[in-house]
């Protein structure tokens, strides 16, 4: 099995021969066929995230050490079974089918897995940051039941929904909008915020305004559907969206996760307004306690989605009612260049590799 392996952080993956795993009990073996590159790939690559002050939360403190196999947007056929999976009128699988990962797993034995809140488990087995990923000719799955059906959709399209397309549903649905009147303002049109737009219309009755300081990203934003973009890094850039809004968004979603972007959406907020944090970018800003009761604001961590959520935008995007973002395929040896063109900004939609 070949793997591009991170095996030191900040370092150029490497490329890496290995046995091909052979599935044991409810394991599956999928041939990858496609795996996005998202922008929480480079944080695993580079190996921390910004706390500010300085301070960094590591992905040691997190006990993941190198070497590793990143890629959690993960596409692919099954070739192997273990004994104890199911077949297909059972809920399972067969060898042959063509099937999308979903990678948020936890250990399956604790309290909120076995309530079906595996993204609270303190022992999770991600595939892409805790178990091998799809940077990788092969990925083993430890159970059918996270291997989603995508006929109908392209293969390259169908890998993004595992994470870009789920996060984005995920943190629509945390908005808390749900009136004609409840517009909600998207900050970064990035792979994940593009993905937010395209779902919006099929979760919020409002209008759905993006900002973005890149000329080129609002462009791809309203040509996606959204029906206002502003660029938040101008100077009445609140004063133009609360105008658009009659007075305040009822939400904001931020899909950079820096300070300014965290700042700029609770400034957009009207009255009992909430500002969902999304992006990973890091550093910290400072918060006027006095507003958070004065302003009844609500702020919400949203970290990727549910399996039951996976369901539910895999629906959507079969039953035809959301648009494809770019995407484009790049071979996997190419992993390094792409990682790199992320890092610098260089990328509009995603990118999947392609072993």
């Amino acid at each position: 099995m070949l793997s591009y392996q991170v095996i030191e952080n900040g370092k150029p993956l490497e490329a890496r021969e290995s046995e091909t795993p052979e599935p044991e009990g409810s394991e599956i073996l999928v041939r990858v066929e496609a795996c996005g590159v998202c922008h929480s790939d480079l944080h695993l690559w580079e190996g921390e995230y910004l706390l500010g002050d300085g301070k960094k939360l590591t992905l040691a403190d997190r006990g993941i050490t190198p070497p590793f196999t990143m890629g959690h947007e993960v596409v692919g056929v099954v070739v192997a079974l273990g004994p104890d999976v199911p077949g297909p009128d059972e809920g399972g699988v067969e060898i042959g089918d063509k099937r999308v990962v979903y990678p948020w797993i936890g250990c399956g034995t604790c309290d909120v897995c076995l309530r079906d809140e595996e993204l609270l488990c303190l022992n999770q087995r991600t595939v892409g940051v805790r178990a091998p990923g799809g940077y990788a000719d092969h990925v083993l799955v430890p159970d059918a039941k996270y291997l989603i059906d995508y006929s109908g959709l392209p293969t390259e399209l169908a890998c993004t929904y595992a994470c870009s397309g789920l996060t984005a549903y995920s943190a629509l649905m945390k908005t808390g909008a749900k009136t004609e009147a409840d517009d909600v303002v998207l900050i970064g049109a990035g792979g994940v915020g593009l993905s937010a737009v395209v779902f919006g219309k099929s979760v919020i009755k409002g209008k759905i305004i993006v900002a973005d300081i890149d000329d080129t990203k609002r462009s791809l934003a309203r040509q996606s559907g959204a029906d206002e973009t502003v660029d938040n890094s101008v100077p009445d850039a609140v004063d133009k969206i609360r105008e658009i809004t009659g007075g305040g968004a009822a939400a904001a979603i931020d899909f950079v996760g820096r300070p300014e972007t965290a700042r700029f959406g609770l400034d957009v907020l009207r009255k009992g307004g909430t500002l969902v944090s999304v992006g990973l970018y890091g550093d910290a800003m400072p918060l006027a306690m006095v507003l958070m009761p004065l302003m009844m604001l609500n702020i919400r961590g949203s970290y990727v989605g549910t399996l039951q959520e996976m369901h539910a935008v895999m629906a959507l995007a079969r039953a035809g009612k959301v648009p494809s973002i770019p995407v484009a395929a790049r071979p996997l040896a190419e992993a390094n260049a792409v990682l790199n063109e992320l890092r610098d900004g260089q990328i509009l939609g995603r990118i999947v590799l392609k072993p």
